[in-house]
């Protein structure tokens, strides 16, 4: 290490900074790679190291025409990439490429400059993708690093080392910080302008608005966060009551399950819910998932309070916004764990949760009668009928796995028959499907169950490998009842007693070996301090721009008041630079003043004395120049002299200063007329 420091320091300025800058635009780059097509990596990544060994062996740089033919070859790959030049994804991919070929033309200050800008904007743009606490440290040194450069540029002389451009960028860093805080308090905060669309759920964990059964042969646990939820008073109640709602799937085709159209449900917005119990209010932080639900505990009688969001419910007690969920959102709201929902007496509007495609799973059809045929089941209730269906998969053999394999058409009579496995897609599935064949208006009901307490900051974290499905069936006199028939198959999975968890990484897992709790431990400790990064930051909405003028004295806080309270505080920091730049110039080195209005004095008695003549040959010459009527500014002068270079000196700056201005200075002679 320290010989190739060495190396390094050996190498020519420009050699030197070169390779500096190209660490910075490596830094930028790196959190984007997961976001760019693997050959904008791969271009990006070889235009790096190609332009590192040019800046160390001294070669020359590319002709116009190779870098023209590199910028023709990236445009192309662009459009046949995203089929546009234009849009989020092909912007940053355009960005990143220019930024990289931008330094292959690398010569003067000037296109230095280009690729600091350059550099800044590209920055910014993985914003578009994350908001994490992790991206904003690794732009903040990003950010370091290009003021370094930047400032470094503009130290054209010698070899300064990099330390002191990076003291002085780190600096003009700490000076814009109160102005940085200030505009991140107070500029209005708006809607976003545009929204992220996008799924890439498949294979993985997680929440979407469809379910195909048996289409997937291995699941992937995704351990990413989908929400973080805070209960009053810290009041949760048991794991296994914990039921987010989301999407409710009631139309199936043999393969797919897809949500009714509105038009098809029949019942009120309510949902005609009935509850019990005391309410638990709580409040969820939501994670961006570029979808127009709220996860609510099951379930939630009135509107979630969403701050800048139209919220609406469904039949199914489900609760929309009017937009996708592209940022995070905070809201609360108020649920009962206990209750029942629907019509109590058989209606039309039960017609479709009792649909199944013509002549598919014929045999989940005959074990639904013969299981109806049966004298215990023949005239007995709904419950009793869940009982017999939920003890036959306790007891037929049936294991709870990620990795079922792919299933044909007939993925209710595979389950039930042939496979017996499955993750809780294909136990809900089965399940509703041979309730359907006997007669019971059933629905599939997807969403999050369980999750975990951060016992740090006693958030209970919501995590994609807590998506779930479980059943909901209608019983007459009562509505819409839920069964979980994956607590039947592994009552572990309910909860949080024997979850599936991801294998966990080659770091993750060498603290797991030395400590089982030090990795946990870790983890939660880390997520806390992102909850509070997207508590206090990310989540600073323009309700809490409002709350913040009223701890100040509005009584009545507007966005006008937020402008003109920004407006003041901006004029003031104005106000306090031009001062606080006024006072550092007073005070650089008052000797150095003192001297230059001395020389000004002489010079305006005729006497032109260079800015590097010092005090003793100022005397010497205005002796020369004036004769016997110099002699106390002669003596003012080597007094002068005396303070600066001569420990014992008995005069002061401050007497020397006054008794410059009782001086009689030489004047000018009146010229001849």
């Amino acid at each position: 290490m320290n010989k190739f420091m060495r190396e390094i320091s050996a190498l020519p300025r420009d050699a030197r900074d070169t390779l500096f800058l190209l660490a910075v635009i490596a830094l930028i780059v790196l959190p984007q790679v997961g976001n760019l097509p693997w050959w904008c990596t791969a271009i990006t990544a070889m235009v790096l190291v190609w332009r590192s060994t040019l800046a160390v062996e001294a070669r020359p740089l590319p002709g116009k025409w190779a870098r023209v033919g590199l910028l023709a070859l990236t445009l192309a790959a662009t459009f046949a990439t995203h089929r546009t030049l234009l849009g989020r994804d092909a912007g940053v991919t355009l960005i990143v490429i220019l930024l990289a070929l931008k330094t292959l033309e690398l010569r003067a200050r000037r296109d230095a400059f280009v690729i600091f800008f350059l550099g800044f904007f590209a920055m910014l743009t993985n914003f578009f993708y994350s908001q994490s606490l992790m991206t904003a440290v690794t732009m903040l040194l990003a950010l370091l690093g290009l003021l370094t450069a930047l400032v470094n540029a503009h130290m054209p002389v010698g070899r300064p080392p990099l330390m002191q451009a990076a003291r002085t960028a780190s600096w003009m860093a700490l000076a814009g910080a109160p102005i940085m805080l200030a505009l991140f308090l107070l500029f209005p905060r708006f809607a976003p302008l545009w929204g992220t669309p996008g799924d890439a759920m498949a294979g993985r964990t997680g929440l979407s608005n469809t379910m195909r059964v048996g289409a997937i042969a291995e699941l992937a646990l995704d351990d990413s966060i989908a929400a973080r939820i805070k209960f009053e008073d810290n009041r949760a109640p048991p794991q296994s009551q914990l039921y987010f709602r989301g999407p409710v799937l009631a139309q199936f085709d043999g393969r797919e399950w897809t949500a009714l159209p509105s038009w098809a449900r029949g019942a009120p917005p309510s949902g005609n819910l009935r509850t019990s119990g005391q309410p638990v209010r709580y409040e969820v932080t939501l994670e961006p998932n570029h979808r127009p639900w709220l996860l609510t505990l099951d379930a939630a009688q009135s509107a979630p309070q969403a701050p800048g969001l139209e919220v609406t419910g469904t039949p199914d007690l489900q609760w929309l916004v009017n937009r996708p969920i592209s940022d995070l959102v905070r809201y609360r709201a108020e649920s009962y764990t206990q209750f029942h929902s629907g019509p109590v007496r058989q209606t039309a509007a039960l017609r479709p949760y009792l649909a199944l495609p013509p002549g598919s799973n014929p045999r989940t059809a005959a074990l639904a009668a013969e299981m109806r045929a049966q004298p215990a089941l023949a005239n007995a209730g709904t419950q009793a009928f869940i009982r017999a269906a939920l003890q036959r998969l306790r007891t037929g053999g049936y294991t709870y796995t990620l990795e079922p394999g792919f299933y044909g058409n007939e993925t209710a009579d595979e389950f039930w028959f042939d496979r017996k496995e499955g993750f809780c897609e294909h136990i809900a599935s089965a399940f509703v499907v041979l309730m359907r064949g006997a007669g019971i208006p059933a629905r599939i009901v997807t969403g999050y169950q369980g999750g975990e307490l951060n016992g740090v900051d006693n958030y209970w974290v919501l995590r994609q490998s807590d998506a779930h499905a479980w059943a909901e069936v209608w019983e007459d006199g009562t509505g819409w009842v839920r069964v979980d028939p994956t607590g039947a198959v592994s009552p572990g999975r309910v909860g949080q007693l024997q979850r599936l968890v991801p294998q966990p990484g080659l770091f993750a897992g060498a603290i797991g070996a030395m400590s089982p709790t030090l990795a946990q431990n870790l983890r939660a400790a880390w997520e806390a301090v992102n909850n509070s990064w997207n508590q206090w930051v990310l989540n600073y909405t323009q309700s809490r721009q409002l709350n913040l003028l009223k701890t100040i004295g509005f009584n009545a806080p507007s966005l006008e008041d937020l402008a003109y309270v920004l407006l003041y505080l901006l004029v003031g920091a104005s106000l306090a630079g031009a001062a606080w730049t006024l006072w550092e110039r007073s005070q650089h080195d008052p000797w150095l003043r003192l001297l230059g209005q001395a020389r000004a004095r002489l010079a305006k008695a005729g006497l032109q004395l260079p800015d590097t003549a010092p005090p003793r040959q100022m005397a010497a010459q205005a002796d020369a120049r004036f004769g016997p009527s110099a002699q106390a500014v002669h003596e003012w002068l080597l007094k002068l002299e005396a303070q600066r270079y001569a420990p014992a000196s008995p005069a002061s700056l401050a007497a020397l200063r006054a008794e410059f201005r009782r001086l009689d200075w030489p004047v000018a002679p009146n010229p001849r007329r």
